[in-house]
């Protein structure tokens, strides 16, 4: 599999996630918060998932 790029916005804040691989059915690569110039790997899409969550601010309450 080739390197995906995808560009997301969330909630006022922008992302840049590159998918570099995709093994035991889920995706590994890293997330780039733009606006914190932070730039973090992830293992799984749920760990991704996790870290636009905790980036965001966003929880139950939000609901």
């Amino acid at each position: 599999m080739s390197e995906k790029v995808h560009m997301t916005e969330f909630k006022g804040q922008s992302f840049l996630i590159k998918i570099k691989s995709a093994q035991n059915h889920t995706w590994q690569g890293t997330v780039q918060w733009i606006e914190e110039n932070k730039t973090i790997p992830f293992r799984s899409a749920l760990e991704l998932l996790r870290l636009l969550d905790s980036a965001v601010g966003t929880d139950k309450e939000d609901e």
